[in-house]
């Protein structure tokens, strides 16, 4: 009976008259767009008042009053494309507690239906300002999000805290703001303080353009020391170090005079400066989480609380207040075409000459490091050595070019990737730097030592002394400097290395500049300190794991582990029969299977499955190093070599 019934009803619906039939959906118009951002002047000053004295919770209280002229649809932008990350990474889903009013009367506000950054206020007849009110939950574990907030010290980006009106270039909307810091503490940042802190801890700085307090990161903390890098300088420039504890401020002679230099041989490098002051803000904390974020007159760079404490064991790493110094010249002056912005929502970044931006960058601010002394030489060798064979072993080459990995902070964001060699992450950074050493040694070659990058790096950012208005670039602007210091097919150079797929890393400036990479079974200093502050064991060149503990955090694409079966979050429980105690078990395994062919015997967990898993390898065990070539040439020598 039931299936006569279909039947029948089949039957019935087939028999419809054409115009009774349902007709497929079709999608729903679009909401109007948020409007796009005009050059002109918004109708007054926008006070924005941050309290961030609750640090039991990590909570940011944040009071907005936003004039306004004439009744209407308010729309209001929390920002979304970060200068820096490249990416749209604004931590919106970290605020809360929204309520917007107009006097004592409460609007009902409504979020955008596409635009989930952009919040509708129904301005009411008569009002001359907007009230808002809401809270950024700063995260108190790293799972949730970058710790920026801690019993000890506070790194207060404005971006974080801070809603502004769609419809106009950040540059034209004035922001006067303040921030409320817990007692006793101390502060650093590139805005201009009105006055000292009021009886309530309440400081008050001078009005500035939105797009100006973006780039002006707040650092404050119990503990503070302030440093002058460039005593009697035409222009102030400051270490300001918060600590966890006060004995990790200590700084040395040596330790200052290295700091300092960092300024002097930028300057011989860029030949020129463009901002009114600078401040290295520098968080030394087990608690804040890791950052590296340049500004136009600061840096953001949080790093371990021993970074002066133990110092002889902190080599890796040495090299980020000088990289993100250069961005003050090569990122925040000079920058992408496609790169800039009017606002930071409504033109989404393109990232397409991240390999100058950042791979420029990365290559000076390791070869300042070197010039100021805070590598040794061996130190800087040790590092161009490990960077070198990591990018040497990015199997990903084989399908996708260079070019395109300044697209990943766009789509990855910055998370973890479970297979990073074969989907290839940021690679502009380090392979960008190796193509930037390509060039230089190329240029000294053909030109027997009389021209370098440096008159590259002159070219491009010595214009306009003292100014920091933006200048924006192309490609084409890249390959007129090359050109300058010179003549050579610099467009197709640099379209060989971008947009290949396939072969090698290019590695031709190490060989051009004195040196060749090679691999042995010792470790550089410099290899071990890498280990030692990550708490890793890394086998990446031997047979292609990297291990914490006991378990399996990194395997390489297609190496002998990958085959084996081994992958990350995989747990090593014995090795040959024996209970796994620690690394050393795996390298001792790692070199008798070198030396008597027989596969390495591991029993592995997954979960709660456990399985045997046999990996075939004799090359034993491997680490990056540089070592001298047939070469007479030694122009990597003079290119580390501090400019007097």
């Amino acid at each position: 009976m039931i299936r006569f019934a279909l039947l029948l009803a089949t039957a019935s619906l087939a028999t419809l008259p054409a115009r009774a039939r349902q007709a497929p959906p079709t999608p729903l118009p679009m909401p109007p767009a948020v409007p796009l951002p005009r050059d002109t002047p918004y109708p007054g000053t926008i006070a924005l008042s941050v309290d961030a004295t609750d640090l039991t919770h990590r909570i940011m209280s944040v009071h907005e009053t936003i004039p306004v002229a004439a009744p209407g649809d308010l729309i209001l932008h929390y920002p979304e494309w970060i200068p820096g990350a490249h990416g749209p990474t604004g931590p919106i889903e970290l605020l809360a507690g929204l309520v917007a009013r107009a006097g004592t009367a409460t609007l009902d506000w409504r979020r955008d239906p596409v635009d989930m950054y952009a919040f509708h206020v129904p301005v009411p007849a008569g009002a001359t300002s907007i009230g808002i009110d809401f809270q950024f939950l700063s995260p108190a574990i790293e799972g949730q999000g970058r710790v920026v907030m801690t019993p000890a010290m506070l790194d207060l980006q404005w971006n974080t805290v801070a809603l502004y009106p769609a419809g106009y270039f950040t540059r034209d909307i004035q922001v006067a703001p303040s921030v409320r810091l817990p007692s006793g503490w101390q502060f650093a940042t590139a805005l201009g303080a009105k006055g000292p802190a009021d009886p309530d801890g309440r400081v008050q700085f001078g009005a500035v353009p939105f797009s100006t307090l973006l780039d002006s990161p707040l650092y404050a903390g119990r503990y503070f020391e302030r440093l002058d890098l460039d005593p009697g300088g035409k222009v102030a420039v400051h270490l300001d170090v918060v600590a966890d504890k006060p004995s990790e401020l200590r700084v040395s002679a040596q330790q200052l005079a290295g700091h300092r230099a960092i300024v002097q041989q930028a300057y011989r490098l860029y030949g020129s400066h463009h901002y009114d002051h600078y401040d290295f803000l520098l968080a030394l904390s087990d608690e804040l989480t890791g950052e590296g974020l340049e500004h136009h007159r600061s840096s953001e760079n949080a790093t371990d609380g021993n970074y002066f404490s133990e110092w002889d064991k902190t080599a890796d790493g040495r090299d980020l207040l000088a990289h993100e110094f250069t961005h003050s010249w090569n990122g925040k002056y000079f920058r992408p075409a496609d790169l800039w912005s009017p606002d930071f929502n409504s033109v989404p970044e393109r990232d397409s000459l991240l390999w100058v931006y950042e791979g420029m960058t990365q290559y000076w601010g390791q070869v300042l490091t070197a010039r100021a002394g805070l590598w040794t030489r061996e130190q800087a060798l040790d590092t161009l050595a490990y960077e070198s064979a990591m990018m040497q072993s990015e199997v990903g080459r084989s399908w996708r070019p260079l070019e395109d990995t300044t697209n990943s902070p766009i789509f990855v964001r910055r998370r973890d990737l479970p297979w990073p060699d074969w989907q290839r992450g940021e690679d502009y950074y380090l392979e960008g730097m190796l193509i930037w050493l390509d060039a230089d040694t190329l240029i000294r070659a053909r030109s027997h030592g009389t021209k370098s990058l440096d008159d590259v790096a002159r070219s491009l950012f010595s214009s306009n002394d003292g100014s920091f208005v933006t200048r924006t670039y192309r490609f084409e602007d890249v390959v007129k400097a090359l050109d300058g210091a010179l003549p050579y097919d610099w467009a197709g150079f640099l379209h060989a290395r971008l947009d290949r797929r396939g072969g090698s890393a290019p590695l031709d400036g190490l060989e051009r500049g004195g040196y060749r990479l090679v691999m042995t079974d010792q470790k550089s200093p410099l290899f071990e300190s890498f280990e030692r502050e990550r708490k890793i064991r890394d086998f990446s060149f031997s047979i292609g794991v990297v291990l914490k503990d006991a378990k399996v955090v990194e395997v390489a694409w297609n190496s002998p582990a990958w085959k084996a079966g081994l992958t990350e979050g995989d747990s090593i429980e014995g090795i040959a029969g024996m209970k796994f105690q620690d690394a050393d078990d795996l390298a001792d395994a790692i070199t008798q299977a070198q030396h008597s062919g027989a596969p390495i015997q591991l029993l592995v967990t997954s979960g709660r499955t456990y399985r045997t898993i046999q990996v075939e390898d004799r090359t034993g065990l491997r680490y990056p190093h540089l070592v001298r070539s047939g070469n007479d040439h030694s122009s990597l020598d003079a290119i580390l070599a501090p400019k007097g």
